[in-house]
């Protein structure tokens, strides 16, 4: 069945006591049960829905979109574990099951997963497959330093956080350069740090370089156009610039550095504020 973990657009066949039989590509049916109808519907009308299977095994169409389509990554929460695996909320009314031949680690109700949504041949059924590293393959040799790519955070160790790379590649950003709020299941802009001889990819939140300092100096002053005066400066603390700005300290001298010679900001003791004679 090819609409199987996916949106498709099908015609309603026809209706019935329990909701609306839609035509699949094969010529065969699958239910929309009645409460997902708004009752204005027609035969021959198309209805955008996923085609996953209840409990019972049998095809059923929903007008919800799950956190995550066929061949797709999301990080899930763990509802239940079980002895033969453990059912993770994707949003649908029927939990996910991760089998527990494709746990990849110990999997924990109430914690949050990484897991890729596939098809089990065997039994033709949607499944979650939580041994990601399968699916990972070597970043390429043109990550250089500054490549700016999306991620999706997917795990927080005593290293840092975990990041899936465009659904193919791991990256690692280190806990001491995290300067910024960061929430596992976060899907976000980074930047290479380094490209590893392992393949896997070292990530920075901010671009390196001029381009870094910039981007600090522009937040800097739209705070201080917003509030006239920042009560930060070099001797400051650097959880104090790191919970105002979300910066390192460094990186916050470099910044007013950068702008007190350009005649942008006057630095006191207190703090900073705007060159209004500029």
């Amino acid at each position: 069945m090819k609409e199987l973990g996916v949106i498709s657009s099908l015609p309603i066949n026809r209706f019935t006591d329990f909701g609306a039989y839609l035509a699949l590509s094969s010529g065969e049916e699958v239910l929309l049960p009645q409460g997902y109808l708004l009752g204005d519907e027609k035969e021959g009308e198309e209805i955008a829905v996923f085609v996953y299977t209840d409990s019972e095994d049998r095809p059923v169409a929903v007008t919800e979109s799950p956190k995550a389509l066929l061949d797709e990554f999301a990080v899930l929460e763990a509802k239940e574990v079980a002895p033969f695996g453990v059912f993770m909320d994707w949003g649908l009314p029927k939990d996910l099951l991760v089998p527990k031949s494709e746990m990849g680690q110990n999997m924990v109700a109430g914690e949050k997963y990484l897991v890729k949504v596939c098809v089990d041949f065997q039994t033709n059924r949607l499944i979650g497959v939580n041994k990601y590293r399968d699916f990972i393959t070597e970043a390429p040799e043109d990550y250089v330093l500054g490549t700016e790519v999306s991620g999706l955070v997917f795990d927080h160790t005593d290293l840092g956080y975990k990041v899936l790379i465009e659904d193919k590649y791991e990256g690692l950003v280190f806990n001491n350069e995290v300067f910024q709020p960061i929430e596992v299941g976060e899907l976000r802009k980074f930047f290479v740090k380094k490209r590893r001889d392992d393949g896997k990819v070292d990530l920075q939140l901010l671009p390196p370089g001029r381009m870094k300092y910039e981007e600090g100096a522009d937040l800097i002053m739209s705070i201080l156009e917003e509030k006239s005066f920042l009560p930060l400066h070099d001797k400051s603390a650097p959880d104090e610039i790191k919970n105002e700005l979300g910066m390192s300290k460094k990186h916050f001298k470099q910044c007013i550095g950068q702008l007190y010679k350009a005649g942008k900001i006057k630095i006191m003791e207190n703090g900073i504020s705007i060159n209004a004679s500029n």
